[in-house]
């Protein structure tokens, strides 16, 4: 069967795509405000609530590479309004919920829908004209930031206001809007035919075991015991089951994520800096709220409410989208990795003032400001780069896998900087709170980090590519003799060519 594709819109489909991205992250922030409520809510513990927060992480690491594939497989438009259906349906079951397993269950179905983002940004090689291409890569990985820093205020407003499942309906009836624009604006992207290229399930199936293995044991160690049997057990099966995966990988015909690609030197270090830029960004989410809320008696804390707090932070988010044009300027002017080198030193500056700016609400206004113009700055480059090196038909599963990576670098800060306030602990009357001391070692930690991203960039062998040499590739460190026709293309964010069989007029494509 066939569909007539819609003409290509290329601010409309931004701006859909930057819309669905916002939405997305709202899913991560709705119930922050809820935390400390779940238990009574929902008639269980607070060790078995924190699995509402878990729930979406798991669900959201192993399906994002899965949705990357298929996108590529199946194409992008048909995945990406796939993965609206979880969103509606997971903000449903949620919203009904009156009890622990409703509402995991339903946190779980938002968080396979999170691969929306990545699915996104790839679309954007498929139906951008190279100039703008850049700018629209920037905008739309700052989405996550924006509905994030937009979302805290907003789910505190109500939950504060209002019945708390009003978060949830508004969180169903934004993503059935957003499928809906999607259907209607986004174009029909190219496919793979399927019987050339079958869908790996048992890598999957690899993949997603030792994911979870890695961050149920990062995310709940803390809980269980960093010596207990159950998590040493996950953390020693997950090299092995990683290992065997990659064994796996490396055989099939048509793997989930193909490693020879992801071993091009470009790729590679590009995704070690990503883990690294990660862990420096949610540290400073991490810390930073707590001081605002923490009680004023202690000496160091700020005494805001979680509302108080959401709207203190919710400007960074904004200052992530003003940024974002200009961080693709400087990538189309010089280069993404010049774009993630300075984003880092960003945020390490951004660290940096915050030792000396802790004892205020401004001051924190400030910080987070700064470590956000960094964050823009480097998860606009990040994409760039990878699409860089890697060929048009595996760009939503090596920008996936990306983000796969990304959520492994939060998972690892959540646990460290947990340790360390967990360690640094100081009484207040009857209540033990994290000391003034955890909070500076946490905030010289993410500076330290923030600094080595910076160093791991300069690494990366990115050559800024020749439009007309035949041959070009942004990845100076490949070497391979690979096929013309599986070469990425010479692409970095306003210089990136246009594949010939990507159409730009209306066309008859099978959806």
């Amino acid at each position: 069967m066939t569909t007539l594709r819609p003409v290509i819109h290329p601010g409309r489909s931004v701006a859909v795509l930057a819309a669905a991205g916002i939405v997305a992250a709202l899913m991560q922030t709705l119930v922050v405000p809820l935390i400390g409520s779940l238990p009574a809510l929902l008639d269980t513990t607070a060790s078995n609530a924190s699995w509402a927060v878990t729930a979406t992480l798991l669900a959201s690491a192993v399906t994002t590479p899965v949705s990357g594939r298929l996108g590529d497989l199946y194409g992008k438009r048909r995945v990406l309004l796939a993965c609206c259906v979880p969103l509606v349906a997971g903000s449903v079951v949620c919203a009904l919920a009156d009890s622990l397993i409703p509402m995991v269950v339903g946190r779980a179905l938002q968080g396979m829908g999170m691969g929306i983002v990545a699915l996104g940004i790839s679309a954007l090689r498929d139906i951008m004209p190279p100039e703008r291409l850049g700018s629209s890569i920037a905008l739309i990985s700052s989405s996550l930031g924006i509905g994030g820093a937009l979302g805290l205020p907003f789910a505190a407003a109500v939950a504060e206001s209002a019945d708390w499942r009003i978060l949830f309906w508004v969180s169903a009836a934004l993503s059935a809007v957003v499928a809906v624009l999607i259907y209607l604006v986004i174009p029909v992207s190219p496919a793979q035919e399927k019987e050339k290229a079958p869908f790996d399930l048992l890598g999957t199936l690899g993949l997603g075991t030792g994911l979870i293995c890695l961050l149920l044991g990062v995310s709940k160690g803390a809980d269980w015991g960093w010596g207990s049997a159950t998590t040493l057990t996950l953390l020693i099966a997950t090299p092995v089951i990683l290992l065997a995966w990659a064994w796996w990988e490396l055989r099939t015909p048509a793997p989930l994520v193909d490693l020879r690609v992801t071993a091009r030197p470009l790729v590679l270090v590009t995704n070690a800096a990503s883990v690294v830029v990660a862990f420096s960004m949610y540290a400073a989410a991490l810390l930073l709220p707590q001081l605002l809320q923490l009680p004023e008696r202690t000496g160091y804390g700020l005494g805001q409410s979680m509302l108080a707090a959401g709207l203190w932070m919710a400007p960074s988010g904004l200052m992530m989208m003003l940024v974002s044009p200009l961080g693709a300027k400087l990538s189309a002017a010089r280069s993404p990795k010049t774009t993630l080198f300075v984003g880092s030193l960003v945020i390490a500056l951004g660290y940096g003032s915050s030792l000396l700016l802790m004892g205020s609400t401004w001051g924190l206004l400030i910080v987070t400001c700064i470590c956000n113009t960094g964050v823009a700055l480097a998860y606009g480059a990040m994409p760039a780069l990878i699409m860089g090196g890697v060929p048009q038909s595996e760009t939503a599963s090596a920008n996936s896998f990306n983000t796969l990576l990304r959520s492994v670098g939060t998972s690892v800060a959540a646990a460290v900087v947990g340790i360390i306030l967990a360690q640094m602990t100081v009484g207040t009357g009857a209540q033990t709170v994290p000391s003034e001391n955890g909070f500076r070692t946490g905030l010289l930690l993410g500076c330290l980090v923030a600094l080595a991203a910076a160093a791991i960039t300069l690494a990366i062998p990115y050559r800024k590519p020749v439009a007309n040499r035949p041959d070009a590739t942004d990845d100076a460190g490949d070497t391979s003799h690979t096929p013309s026709a599986s070469k990425p293309t010479a692409a970095a964010v306003a210089t990136v060519i246009r594949p010939p069989d990507t159409p730009t007029s209306p066309s008859t494509t099978a959806d």
